[in-house]
């Protein structure tokens, strides 16, 4: 009864019937990972994961992709404790997202996905967690705005909400009308936009997803040529780029990037932002592109050249059960 008391306040006069009420929160399912002892990630995710997933297809669950990148062994519980096996049906580094399949059968209905484009400053919504589900949090929308992940990762518009959720990995952002628009990445400390001390959290839009969940479901990743990946993780510090740390055996590490070195420009021109610097990158073309940067490496500048690689080629594949 408590789960319905969360809903009915969360929701106006078109509330979510009690039983559409449980159906949704029953769509949000727990997550738990081993990773292979070797993986590339273990070092910066360690070798068991957990979270939150959402069934968004009879039989598939997305998640935020962390949670499962390099599994050996993945398994997803449901609302009504039974817990099966599954595989990582697909990874897209572009979105963060990842598909599990389920192997067996699961008694909660799908989420509807709603359109995150939608979902502005100050509207509320609904943070559930595996955890959570009989306790879900309420939320405010307090910013939508570019998100820069050191990883090479970009987000345009990514979703951050006031008050942080504990929970966060792969918890589904559910709006007003039931649909999910959103899945858990991080939390951060200034979800109200740069400078602010608001602590919150950032989620994913859903909206992402929908262009290409057929092609994750039949093919494990998405059409079209992937981007091209450098293996490097920068700081943005007044105004420079500088490294942080180099995926060991990555193109950057290959070509002799280290920590300290400061990325200027690609190919001459200047960047000062990793947001920049990611599009100047994928802007030269697919993985597989020479990448020239110009790094300063102590007091000298340098033209160097990268062969980039497609990210997933990096991680260490592997059927999961």
């Amino acid at each position: 009864m408590r789960r319905f008391l969360f809903v009915l306040a969360f929701v106006s006069a078109a509330a979510l019937a009690q039983d559409k009420a449980a159906e949704t929160l029953n769509a949000v399912v727990g997550i738990s990972a081993k990773i292979q002892k070797d993986a590339r990630s273990a070092e910066t995710l360690g070798l068991q994961r957990s979270g939150s997933g959402a069934i968004v297809r009879d039989g598939y669950v997305l998640t935020i992709g962390y949670l499962v990148i390099e599994a050996e062994a993945v398994q997803v519980t449901g609302a009504d404790g039974r817990t099966l096996p599954a595989t990582v049906a697909a990874y897209d580094h572009a979105s963060g997202f990842a598909l599990l399949k389920v192997i067996g059968s699961m008694p909660a209905k799908p989420l509807a996905l709603g359109d995150s484009a939608a979902l502005g400053e100050r509207d509320p919504a609904m943070a559930v967690s595996a955890s959570s589900r009989d306790a879900p949090a309420i939320v405010y929308v307090v910013s939508r705005r570019a998100f820069s992940g050191n990883w090479e990762y970009l987000l345009d518009s990514a979703i951050f909400t006031y008050p942080a959720v504990m929970n966060w990995s792969g918890a589904a952002l559910i709006s007003a009308k039931g649909e999910l628009v959103g899945i858990g990445s991080l939390i951060v400390n200034d979800s109200a936009g740069a400078g602010s001390e608001s602590p919150g959290n950032m989620f994913v839009p859903v909206d992402l997803l929908k262009p290409i969940l057929d092609d994750l479901i039949s093919a494990g990743r998405r059409s079209g040529p992937a981007r091209p990946w450098l293996g490097l993780n920068a700081e943005e510090m007044r105004g420079r780029l500088i490294v942080a740390r180099v995926s060991p055996d990555g193109p950057a590490a290959r070509a002799g990037l280290k920590s300290g070195d400061i990325v200027m420009g690609v190919g001459g021109e200047e960047v000062n932002s990793l947001a920049d610097l990611y599009r100047k990158v994928w802007a030269r073309g697919a993985a597989g592109v020479e990448v020239p940067l110009n790094v300063l490496q102590g007091l000298q500048v340098r033209d160097i050249s990268l062969r980039s690689i497609d990210r997933l080629e990096y991680f260490k594949q592997k059927t999961t059960y």
